[in-house]
């Protein structure tokens, strides 16, 4: 277990947590007021995302996932340099983690149960050497109920690995009974975060409300992990030049004269079936 030398209980905690379960979180972390603001700022990406080809990407039928700058994110600081956010960045990932991603996925009502899958292949640092090299954080942006579609995970599953994963992130339906088994719903509610492993298996389950629940997404990376080559964030130079230094030096994405909007690359293959 990677514990940083030195490190207190809490931190030691959240490693433990990450290591074994492959999720952690932490209640209460930021205001609902805080929290009505972000969401405002994704209903807005989204009319705007919506509006342009490529805009969105499906992730499943009536759900959608939505990658934007961090200039779109009125709490970007807020939330990057939240201290809980910055210690399990550091304890897990090291000092000089990078924030790489940053968009939100909205399960809208009639959401289908996607299928169990992880967000990308596991790297050969993790199957081989143990390491977890990234970490995707999660803010719900409303009270999450059991007939909205909750976020369902197989606790220490980011180890699994076999060559008969299809693209190296869906297992075939042969291993569902080990993940239904060990299946656990999350219901945060509006302040909450969470971190987790994206290897970790998972998956959306049915929206049967009438309500989309719409959750915000910040993807973190182990210097040399390679995931912001999948992603096009990007900040403005006046942007950059006002954020803290802190913040600035965990940006793992270009500084430039003007944002271009993002045509969404980040796809899942697979997910756009669900599991109907």
């Amino acid at each position: 277990m990677p514990v940083p030398p030195g490190a207190d209980e809490e931190t030691a905690e959240v490693v433990r947590g990450l290591y074994t379960d492959g999720i952690v979180a932490r209640r209460g972390a930021f205001s609902r007021e805080w929290v009505t603001q972000v969401r405002e700022d994704l209903e807005a990406a989204f009319e705007e995302a919506r509006g342009r080809e490529g805009g969105t990407v499906g992730r499943g039928p009536n759900r959608c996932y939505v990658e934007i700058h961090p200039e779109q994110l009125r709490g970007f600081v807020e939330l990057v340099d939240h201290p809980w956010v910055r210690t399990v960045c550091e304890a897990v990932l090291g000092p000089d983690y990078q924030v790489v991603e940053l968009g939100f996925d909205v399960p809208f009502a009639g959401a289908v149960d996607q299928p169990w899958h992880r967000d990308f292949p596991m790297p050969e640092e993790t199957r081989a050497g143990g390491r977890l090299t990234s970490l995707a954080f999660n803010l719900t942006a409303v009270d999450t109920e059991e007939d909205m579609g909750p976020f369902e995970v197989a606790p220490g599953t980011q180890w699994d690995w076999s060559e008969e994963f299809d693209h190296g992130m869906f297992p075939p339906k042969s291993l569902y009974p080990r993940y239904q088994e060990r299946a656990v719903r999350k219901y945060p509610r509006m302040g909450d975060i969470s971190a987790r492993s994206a290897l970790t298996v998972h998956r959306g389950t049915r929206n049967l409300s009438q309500r989309s629940r719409p959750v915000l997404v910040l993807g973190v990376d182990a210097p040399g992990a390679g995931n912001a080559e999948h992603h096009d964030m990007a900040v403005t130079r006046e942007f950059h030049a006002q954020l803290p230094q802190r913040v600035r030096d965990h940006l793992g994405c270009p500084v430039v004269d003007e944002l271009t909007p993002i045509v969404q690359k980040h796809t899942i293959e697979g997910l756009v079936m669900g599991e109907a």
